[in-house]
């Protein structure tokens, strides 16, 4: 049982980062109880996880799922978490720190984990806005802010930041430099072959990549417009991000008088030259040395905590760490010293056709340093025997081979897996080795990922050792295991939704045949599953350049009507927001006469279809509706539907706004434009929404004050209601915030996902950061969107008329076709 707070030694932690969080952690783990806990954040949020941010910044994670400890986590272990009010000085003598709003709280022993700050190269411009480093939150947000209205990027430093950050702003469709000091990519990280073969594949992908060049000048006014050179190139940028390195946080250090030399000096104990002050992490110097990665990090964590528990503790002893980058498809492992040098040896393999590329460095008997690049499936292996000081003379010829030839003949990962020593490091951030893993498989019953990520952290950090501690629990789980669902596309390839849809536009390809050859289809022209959605996602990402692909739509979308039970199609014109006329109606009436259609029906869309269209009449019938000024309904389509409009403030007592007005110009905005699936929208004149409109995916309701907005709510099988987005006052909100909202479910939906479980993948909290609470970013989507529809509102069968399309584009499938019905 723990002591009151009052009684127990009171521990002051500065910094809420992963390095300082994971002491807290550790030492709860060992002694809970023991310390009040204190905890100091300069950011105005809880603890996440730092190599989470390339991923947010590609739009793969939202924030919350790169939390580490969130706010209830705090409240739960009874620790006090001050958030956005850093610590600005230490006083010794009287124990206390004080923060920047004034706070002064005491300590019996204080804990620094400052972290570091990005370098900032002193040019000139170097303070102009626009010009960025990546290393928060906030980070991120300028980032995307940027991205959000396109243009150039200029990304300086070549390592493992920059090129995470170049791949997340392509992905945002800017058009990224990367411009390098040394004369290959990621120098500290592998050696010239590979880093020529990196360079090759990111400007293979559209990056622009620039060597052995040094920064002059950032040049701009209000805001950079470029980035010179001292060769005298001058590169156009609208965002420059500085991406260098990183040097340790030691002012508060130096200021209160401890022992600073790059980093605030520590002993194997994390102990610094006070002994009621500790530190760890990126703000720390040890043995001469500082360090940047997570797993010295966590380890450093782990010797304090136990210290700080009353444990005996060995201290820390630095051991040999290991870098993996997957950016843009491209994999990349290195492992040691492959500087080379007097007594050793290479061992290097070369696949041009497959860009394979291996190099292991020997020292006698043992590995001193391995790069794999293009294939690092092995890298688990090679970094075991590396800190393990294996002998490898056994297996010395077969070694660049990997383990499927030293003694695992079969290749089968379980077996590969299963003769791994218990010792054996699986988790380099989190220095969680494979008995770790199986104790907690076996004592807790584990069978997720997830659950294993829960309990002992493996694979919880930068997330690539993920395939090995599967491997674990197959091996040990067999049948037991329940692998996550990942969802490929469709059997024709291992890849997801988000991956696709990402690499069309990272890599820029603009067909399905270039999308099939990049992302390697084991098909040679895709399924009936996959097709569609490419040109869907194709026709998103590339509005003005990619041409529909008829064939590529199921047949309801090719000929314009819906396949009935019978063989026959449902026709519909659209009737803009349920209004109609004379013209209209008689128009109608003598196509249902002259093709002797045998049913006229009033949707529940406020519309007229007509049922049991033979299939040989549907151009005549199209025509016909054509030469009237009706265009499609596209009540078949993956596409606007109808918007439902009640009579509002035109006729009804209780209508507070225009409500038929509104609809009708929400329609014309946004028919034609293909979506994920089918979209509905509706706008009721009052509260009391006889247009229904919170069961449609973009509902809008009268009120005295203008119009609350409503997304993401469906009707059918599984009826759900809509979230509130917010209110606004005037008809050109409306528009805006309808056309943002659209943009952003066609750019961030999977194919065939409708509003309501996109809304509850995502969380409604991102919509809401990106449309109302972000006025630039709503403006991009909605510009964006209007783009789309300046080259998407056509009638196909008035285009085909007119000769802009070829016949074949929209000629009927054969029955036995796979797209021929849904």
């Amino acid at each position: 049982m723990s002591q009151p707070s009052s009684q127990r030694p009171h521990l002051v932690v500065v910094g809420n980062g992963m390095a300082g969080m994971r002491t807290v952690e550790d030492l709860l783990n060992r002694a809970p109880g023991q310390y009040q806990i204190t905890v100091f954040g300069a950011e105005p949020r809880v603890n996440y996880n730092r190599i989470m941010l390339s991923p947010l910044l590609a739009g793969e994670k939202c924030f919350d799922e790169i939390v580490i400890n969130t706010a209830e986590w705090y409240r739960d272990n009874d620790i006090t978490l001050i958030s956005g009010d850093p610590v600005v000085a230490i006083d010794r003598v009287q124990k206390t720190v004080t923060s920047r709003d004034g706070k002064t709280v005491s300590y019996d022993h204080l804990l620094l984990a400052t972290g570091s700050q990005p370098i900032v190269i002193p040019v000139p411009g170097h303070t102009l806005p626009g010009v960025v480093g990546f290393r928060d939150v906030e980070d991120v947000e300028a980032m995307l802010a940027a991205a959000s209205k396109g243009g150039h990027a200029v990304v300086i430093g070549g390592g493992l930041l920059g090129l995470e950050a170049a791949a997340g702003l392509q992905g945002r469709g800017m058009q990224v430099t990367i411009i390098h000091l040394a004369g290959h990519l990621m120098e500290r990280q592998l050696d010239p072959s590979a880093g020529y073969l990196l360079s090759s594949a990111l400007q293979q992908r559209g990056l622009t990549v620039l060597t052995e060049a040094n920064t002059a000048e950032i040049v701009g006014d209000s805001h950079v417009t470029a980035v010179r050179l001292h060769d005298g190139r001058e590169l156009p940028a609208d965002l420059v991000v500085m991406a260098v390195g990183i040097r340790p946080q030691t002012t508060l250090a130096k200021d209160c008088g401890l022992t600073v030399n790059r980093g605030i000096v520590v002993d194997d104990l994390m102990s610094t030259s006070d002994p009621a002050i500790s530190a760890v992490g990126e703000c720390v110097e040890h043995r001469g040395q500082c360090h940047g990665l997570v797993a010295p990090l966590y380890e450093m964590a782990k010797v304090l905590a136990d210290r700080l528990a009353g444990r005996d503790t060995a201290g820390y002893q630095p051991a040999a760490t290991s870098t993996k980058l997957k950016v843009t498809g491209i994999d990349v492992f290195s492992a040691g010293d492959f500087s080379g040098g007097d007594g050793t040896e290479d061992i290097v393999f070369r696949d041009a056709g497959r860009g394979v590329y291996k190099r292991i460095v020997l020292h006698g008997n043992t590995i001193k340093g391995a790069v794999l690049y293009g294939d690092t499936a092995d890298g688990g292996w090679y970094f075991q025997l590396l800190r393990a000081g294996e002998d490898v003379t056994a297996h010395r010829d077969t070694l660049i081979f990997g383990p499927a030839f030293a003694g695992d003949t079969s290749g089968n990962p379980k077996q590969a897996v299963a003769a791994l020593s218990d010792d054996a490091e699986i988790c380099g951030c989190n220095g969680v080795c494979k008995g770790t893993i199986v104790s907690a498989i076996t004592e807790k019953g584990l069978t997720t990922l997830d659950e294993v990520k829960a309990h002992t952290k493996a694979s919880a950090s930068c997330g690539s050792c993920a395939g090995l501690v599967e491997s674990i629990l197959v091996a040990t789980l067999g049948d037991g295991y329940q692998a996550a669902d990942r969802k490929p596309l469709c059997g024709c390839t291992s890849h997801d939704h988000d991956h696709v849809r990402r690499e069309i536009v990272a890599r820029g390809l603009k067909s399905q045949a270039a999308v099939m050859q990049a992302l390697e289809w084991s098909t040679p022209d895709g399924c009936h599953v996959c097709r569609p959605a490419l040109n869907y996602y194709l026709l998103c990402a590339w509005p003005t350049e990619y041409q529909d692909h008829g064939p590529s739509r199921f047949i309801n979308e090719r000929v314009h009507a819906n396949i009935q039970k019978d063989g026959t199609y449902s026709v519909i014109p659209r009737m803009w927001g349920g209004l109609t006329n004379p013209a209209e109606l008689r128009a109608i009436a003598d196509v249902a006469e002259k093709f002797s259609i045998p049913t006229v029906k009033v949707t529940g869309g406020q519309r007229i279809d007509l049922l049991g269209v033979r299939k040989e009449d549907l151009p005549a019938v199209w025509a016909d509706l054509n030469a009237a000024g009706m265009v499609s309904g596209h009540a078949y389509g993956k596409s606007l539907r109808t918007v439902k409009t009640c009579v509002g403030a035109e006729w009804c007592r209780f209508g507070t706004q225009r409500s038929m007005d509104m609809g009708v110009e929400l329609e014309k905005m946004t028919w034609g434009s293909w979506m994920p699936h089918k979209f509905k929208m509706a706008v009721s004149g009052c509260p009391r929404n006889c247009a229904e409109a919170t069961i449609k995916d973009f509902g809008v309701v009268a009120v005295d004050s203008g119009w609350e907005l409503h997304v993401g709510g469906n009707g059918g099988i599984h009826v759900r209601a809509t979230d509130l987005l917010c209110k606004v006052s005037t008809t050109d909100e409306v528009k805006e915030y309808c056309g943002a909202f659209v943009q952003m479910y066609r750019e961030q939906a999977r194919y065939l996902e409708r509003t309501a479980p996109w809304i509850e993948r995502i969380g409604l909290e991102p919509v809401r950061q990106a449309i109302v609470e972000d006025a630039e970013n709503r403006a991009a989507l909605y510009q964006r969107f209007l783009h789309s529809q300046s080259v998407s509102q056509d009638d196909p069968w008035q285009a085909r008329a007119e000769g802009r399309v070829d016949a074949h584009e929209f000629a009927p499938l054969s029955p036995s076709h796979p797209l021929a019905a849904e």
